[in-house]
């Protein structure tokens, strides 16, 4: 490794080729970007690309998962930390690094290799320096040179070694926490789905039971009704026939007095006093008799034919049922007046 780092080797393109494709991301298809996850079936990723994968199955930011290796399906259990908590593949990672370097110095030629450009990061203001403190003032990294001779001499300044890791751990902690929140966000939105369901299903069985009440309610009104019209069409029969019989009675009446009106009216136009006296005095008897009995002739009542006693007042349970509402108490009162309505 330090040979390739610090010489030029010859390789040949098709090696390079062959590299390259090896240092490539299943995902992506690019060369991988640092840093590199290493999985327990041992291919590599990008760590961004497998975050992003692993978000675009896992929605809710579940605590942990499973996650299916693209390049043979093998299924990976993670942690809390999820894809944060894959190893890193510093192999590869140095590979990468040796790779670029040699790409950037020629490759496999003859020519003396150019200086290999360091990964880590060159202070801008002293171009030959690396930034290999931090600022704690300021809050940002920087180097010795700027600590000594620049605009952070009077700044107090950390390893950056040491606050690298202090705020790793921070991060870590940080994901920790947001993960644990994810969690907790998810199952209220579990218990959310669950209580919508269930309301969806008590709600289902509330209308149900009004229904049924109604439906009760509407058998009993009903049956209230045929009883009430069957009490109405008995007295009008009975009235209808009571008056029919009475008018048979008039009409044999009638009939009979119109008869003994016209053998009174024969009598008179006899021309024989002697044939008319034989008849009169029964036919004057005969006719004072049905004069009298038509003056006594039975008769209904006034009103007779009145039907006014049938009427039925409904407003106070028209009342009562426009304020019927849930509650045991109206229950109750509904009851009550069920039972006063049957009395």
């Amino acid at each position: 490794m330090d040979i390739q780092r610090t010489g030029s080797l010859a390789v040949s393109p098709d090696t390079m080729s062959s590299l390259e494709k090896q240092l490539s991301c299943p995902i992506c298809l690019d060369m991988f970007t640092k840093p590199v996850v290493i999985l327990p079936c041992q291919h590599n990723l990008c760590r961004g690309c497998a975050s992003d994968l692993y978000d675009s199955r896992n929605p809710y930011r579940f605590s942990g998962g499973v996650f299916r290796c693209p390049t043979c399906r093998f299924e990976v259990v993670l942690d809390r930390h999820g894809v944060h908590g894959l190893q890193r593949n510093l192999l590869v990672e140095n590979i990468i690094d040796i790779y670029k370097q040699q790409q950037e110095g020629g490759g496999g030629t003859s020519e003396p290799p150019l200086k290999p450009k360091t990964s880590e990061p060159m202070c801008e203001e002293h171009e030959d320096e690396k930034v290999n403190i931090y600022c704690v003032t300021h809050q940002v990294p920087t180097c010795s040179m700027c600590k000594v001779f620049g605009q952070h001499k009077d700044c107090e300044v950390s390893p950056l070694a040491s606050v690298y890791q202090a705020q790793k751990g921070e991060l870590s902690n940080a994901i920790d926490a947001l993960v644990a929140g994810n969690g907790r966000l998810q199952a209220l939105l579990n218990q959310m789905e669950e209580a919508c369901k269930a309301v969806q299903d008590n709600g289902q069985r509330a209308k149900q039971r009004l229904g049924e009440r109604f439906d009760s309610l509407y058998a009993a009104l009903e049956e209230r009704k045929g009883a009430l019209l069957e009490r109405i069409g008995k007295e009008q029969d009975e009235k209808v026939a009571a008056l029919r019989g009475l008018a048979r009675r008039y009409g044999d009446r009638l009939q009979a007095g119109t008869e003994l009106t016209d053998t009174a009216v024969h009598a008179l136009e006899q021309s024989s006093a002697a044939e008319f006296l034989q008849s009169s005095r029964g036919l004057i008897a005969q006719t004072k008799d049905a004069a009298k009995s038509s003056l006594a002739e039975e008769r209904p009542e006034p009103g007779f034919e009145r039907m006014d006693h049938f009427t039925l007042s409904t407003e106070h349970v028209e009342t009562l049922l426009s304020k019927m509402d849930f509650g045991a108490d109206d229950d109750e009162e509904y009851e009550d007046a069920e039972e006063e309505e049957e009395e």
